[in-house]
């Protein structure tokens, strides 16, 4: 779209609340360059008038840092799972189709409770658990190469693109998908978060766990940070089948 076009149209999915049917509003605004899908929903929130001409409630959508970091203004924008602070209106077939993330519930409008994925992060442990109670020093450095690596994988910004463009991931199955299995190899490789190895491999050895994954590799195609998400499930793949004989023969390192 260039310059000459002066209006851009907005076709929002919308619900008034989880328990509401949802419903498609159209809205018509000035153009500007350099215009994104953030900065058009501001403008309704300011303005908030349909192509009709009707006064209507103010459009609601989560955001935060508005450069791609905090993973909080994902929606579906034409039908593909993306970042809003990241689409620009130019580069965007009219009208732009926008809603809510299928894979989480709908809270309302295009603000979705992601909560699902919050809680898988908590059931694989994917922290690195340290006492803070006293100054523990610098700790143990990573070898420069696993550092490099495993800095693409901290890239994570718990977005849930991935999540919904995963087949496997739906209200029918409990499959975690590939953001909470990818953190556990990134917790796993820091030296410290290591020593609950164990821990992690046997919690993704589970129900939802990596044998629930189809390798359809829709993560790693969606992924808004490129992250090498089949990687991460390949390697954890051959991880817990290590796990596996180690539970049953038993291990020299279990306390």
């Amino acid at each position: 779209m260039g310059e000459a076009a002066k209006t851009v149209i907005f076709e929002i999915e919308r619900r008034d609340s989880t328990d509401k049917e949802s419903y498609f509003e159209k809205f018509e605004l000035p153009y500007r360059a350099n215009m994104n899908v953030i900065s058009a929903l501001m403008e309704i929130r300011r303005n908030p008038v349909n192509m009709e001409g009707k006064k209507t409630t103010p459009v609601n959508w989560d955001m935060n840092c508005l450069e791609e970091v905090c993973g909080a203004c994902s929606m579906i924008i034409n039908g593909k799972a993306r970042q809003s602070c990241t689409a620009l209106v130019d580069q965007l077939e009219q009208p732009i189709r926008l809603q809510p993330m299928k894979t989480f519930p709908v809270v309302r409008d295009l603000v979705v409770d992601r909560s699902r994925m919050f809680d898988s992060l908590k059931k694989v442990k994917a922290w690195v658990p340290i006492d803070g109670t006293h100054d523990l020093g610098e700790g143990p450095r990573m070898p420069e190469r696993k550092r490099q690596w495993a800095y693409e994988l901290s890239k994570c910004m718990t977005c849930g693109v991935c999540l919904e463009a995963c087949p496997n991931v739906n209200d029918k199955s409990d499959f975690i998908g590939a953001a909470p299995l990818s953190q556990v190899r990134l917790m796993n490789a820091h030296p410290t978060g290591a020593m609950n190895r164990d821990e992690r491999l046997n919690a993704i050895m589970g129900e939802g766990g990596l044998a629930s994954c189809g390798n359809s590799q829709n993560c790693v195609e969606s992924c808004p940070k490129g992250i090498p998400l089949t990687t991460s499930i390949a390697a954890l793949n051959r991880e817990t089948t290590v796990q596996m004989f180690r539970n049953f023969f038993g291990s020299d390192h279990a306390v």
